[in-house]
């Protein structure tokens, strides 16, 4: 253990006592800091198998068997080549986001990369990790790039090599809720870019890009075009939370209330 951290553990005793651990979800007591109370490690609902060989997206228990494609990627093939989600999108999971996100809870950051890591593929070759870009107007305002800390912690962690600044976003977009697949994809036309002193560390890799919501996906098919074109071998799309209505009998049935719709669940900034 480093230095660092034999010092954290000396002290835990001590910041406990003085900020009593509490869940980031809903405040309740829990064991430890940056932990989650049992309820809401129940209300997330991670992907299982068996799932959608492209997509991962999950078909439930009675879904088909390992090997099948979902409709949307018969539909529509997607140029990457997997999702990896720590969880669907839950009410537990928007709150955690929107503390991480827009409450500045960037310490929330190695909980929600661990839950990322849980679900990620073996690399094929050398992996670098790449977050989804934020436009310079919004990184200065934010203060930080939420996709490049869960980068950076999945790096810690062992997961790849991360390469902050590889795409860059050439203007700001706005958000994309509510918007056609045509609608979005004009919007984005042009928008992300490759950073052409970082194009060596694409060329041939295998590519993590990472971002905390991934919604109706329009952004993250952006980027995945830029970094296959740049000579990514593959790019693999690693969230913490993914929308999809998979995720609602659950919270409809842990609440009692009636079943909505994953949209019903307002995303922060939809992409």
């Amino acid at each position: 253990m480093s230095t660092s951290g034999l010092f954290m553990r000396s002290i835990a005793p001590v910041l406990d006592f003085v900020y009593p651990p509490r869940c980031p979800a809903c405040g309740g007591a829990v064991a430890e800091q940056g932990g989650l109370c049992g309820a809401c490690w129940d209300d997330l609902v991670i992907p299982s198998d068996p799932g959608c060989a492209a997509c991962q997206r999950p078909f439930g228990d009675n879904g088909p068997t390992e090997g099948a494609i979902c409709a949307v990627c018969l539909a529509d093939p997607p140029d990457h080549n997997g999702i990896a989600a720590g969880t669907l999108y839950t009410e537990t999971a928007r709150k955690l986001v929107l503390s991480f996100k827009h409450g500045r809870r960037i310490a929330l950051a190695p909980l929600l990369a661990r839950m990322i890591s849980a679900r990620l593929p073996p690399a094929e070759g050398e992996r670098v990790i790449v977050p989804v870009p934020l436009h310079r107007r919004r990184l200065w305002e934010r203060g930080f790039n939420q996709a490049g800390l869960l980068g950076r912690e999945l790096a810690k962690q062992g997961y790849g090599t991360l390469c902050v600044d590889a795409l860059v976003r050439n203007r700001p977009t706005p958000s994309l809720g509510g918007l056609g697949r045509k609608a979005r994809a004009r919007v984005l036309q042009g928008a992300i870019g490759i950073r052409n002193a970082r194009r060596s560390r694409v060329e041939g890799r295998d590519v993590l890009l990472v971002d905390d919501v991934l919604t109706s996906g329009a952004t993250s098919r952006a980027c995945v075009k830029v970094l296959k074109r740049a000579g990514a071998t593959r790019v693999t799309i690693a969230c913490f939370a993914r929308v999809l209505d998979e995720a609602l009998p659950h919270s409809a049935a842990s609440s009692g209330g009636p079943k909505r719709n994953a949209r019903d669940l307002s995303v922060p900034g939809a992409t």
